[in-house]
């Protein structure tokens, strides 16, 4: 393996440059420089007015999850695994595994998962509805799934996926270091470290696992994320159009903004969401049972999924989790809205990481927002091999205004996925700040206390 120079920069920023020319703003620049030069333009970005953020599956891989390529594998085995696996369900994945297959041989596009699980659900409730102006639906695989048949391949999609994306943050009991942490809290702290008189931030995700919302909770950051309510919460936009503030001097006669907050959107639903009464609202569920899912074998997890979902048998995730109309009304018409609203505000920044362009709704979006002449794109990318840095590369026309980080060549090389991952961004590239240090001192000493004041177990009377 070869090793990386002590002098090299590990990182790229592709954009326009000075030429006219797309290539790398940090060519030349030896670490120390280099690294300065990044963190100033990347604190000079996050002082912009508008700061949205867009996390795809990349941000969840280090704590366990899957991107969405191997989520489709896993959940796939799983299925196929059941032993009342219908002989027309086992003809559809295989028809979907083809041409998936083709797609990586010919270097063709093929729908993404999502789109193929709401292609699959809405063919359910078209199958199911006896007031819609059509009836059936053809399909390329024989035989042809009734009903019943589609019904449980839809129940043990979703169910499926949630056991996947059933993910615990990791302690933060033992850190001692930044570095140390999950990359979510190093990320979120140093999101709402920004100036209290700029605008909030406005952070969306395609994740359905709840990293963010444990990590957000751990922190202290408060959050609007579209719910109201407690026990069982119901969706409401209007929460949105809110935010937090708290008594200053009495003498001062004024009120000042909360620090620690920021707007949470799930523009693909979430595992602690479910349907009731034609609403949705949110719970979260115990993750404890999920915690050994993910390291057993297809079988096992066949054997197990049923029984792990008995809790939650109405799962929110993905837009098929509604009636086929409702995919176009509440709440993930609202959520997407108000992702295109926020990304046409002047003085925005976009900050995407985790995310390779594989959902075309998304990305149109984006694209779209271009048009918006104040907005700056960075995209964080730890391949450089990447077709997404040559899908930036084509923006060039837009100015010096969309930016991919990657790492160079020579540091990929030598260590494949090390940087521009959201790990390494998080904790390395981001601008530092203090109060996550104070953070981990107190985490620390509240597991010292916690542990010094357990009583220890008396002899003779285990269990």
């Amino acid at each position: 393996m070869t090793e990386v120079s002590a002098t090299l920069l590990e990182y790229q920023l592709i954009g326009l440059t000075e030429s006219g020319d797309v290539g790398d703003l940090l060519l030349g620049l030896d670490q120390k420089r280099g690294r300065v030069r990044l963190q100033a333009l990347m604190s000079e970005w996050l002082r912009m007015e508008n700061l949205v953020v867009l996390t795809g599956s990349g941000t969840s891989v280090s704590s366990g999850g899957k991107t969405m390529v191997d989520l489709e594998t896993s959940v796939f085995a799983t299925i196929e695994a059941f032993v009342d696996l219908p002989e027309s369900i086992k003809s559809i994945i295989t028809e979907r595994k083809g041409a998936v297959d083709c797609a990586e041989i010919f270097d063709d596009s093929v729908i993404g998962f999502e789109a193929w699980l709401s292609f699959v659900a809405n063919a359910l409730v078209v199958t199911e509805s006896a007031d819609a102006p059509f009836k059936g639906v053809t399909w390329p695989s024989t035989p042809a799934p009734t009903a019943a048949e589609l019904q449980w391949f839809v129940d043990r999609l979703r169910m499926s996926i949630l056991a996947e994306c059933a993910l615990s943050l990791r302690d933060t009991g033992i850190a001692k270091k930044a570095t140390e942490i999950a990359p979510q809290l190093a990320f979120l702290s140093k999101l709402v470290a920004r100036d209290s008189n700029l605008g909030r931030t406005h952070l969306f995700t395609l994740n359905y696992d709840t990293l963010f919302e444990q990590a957000l909770e751990l922190l202290g950051i408060q959050y609007f994320d579209g719910f109201t309510g407690r026990a069982q919460a119901r969706f409401d936009p209007s929460v949105y159009g809110l935010d937090i503030y708290y008594p200053g001097e009495v003498a001062e006669g004024r009120v000042r903004r909360f620090d620690k907050f920021l707007h949470f959107y799930k523009l693909h639903g979430s595992i602690h969401w479910f349907e009731q009464n034609s609403e949705m609202r949110a719970r979260h569920p115990n993750l404890e049972p999920f915690r050994a899912y993910r390291d057993l074998n297809a079988a096992d997890k066949a054997n197990t999924l049923a029984k792990l979902a008995i809790d939650t048998p109405s799962v929110g995730i993905l837009p098929t989790a509604n009636k086929f109309a409702q995919t176009l009304t509440m709440p993930y018409a609202h959520l997407f809205r108000s992702f295109q609203v926020r990304l046409g505000i002047p003085q925005t920044f976009l900050l995407v990481l985790g995310y390779g362009f594989g959902d075309d709704h998304v990305s149109r979006i984006i694209e779209n927002a271009l048009m918006n002449p104040s907005l700056i794109m960075l995209v964080v990318e730890p391949n450089p091999d990447s077709p997404v840095i040559e899908r930036i590369r084509r923006y060039k026309d837009l100015g010096k205004r969309v930016f991919v980080l990657c790492p160079t060549v020579a540091a990929f090389g030598a260590q494949p996925f090390k940087y521009a991952t959201f790990d390494d961004f998080a904790r390395s590239v981001m601008p530092d700040i203090q109060w996550l240090d104070d953070f981990l001192r107190l985490r620390r000493f509240e597991k010292q206390i916690a542990s010094s004041t357990t009583p220890a177990s008396t002899p003779g009377l285990e269990d």
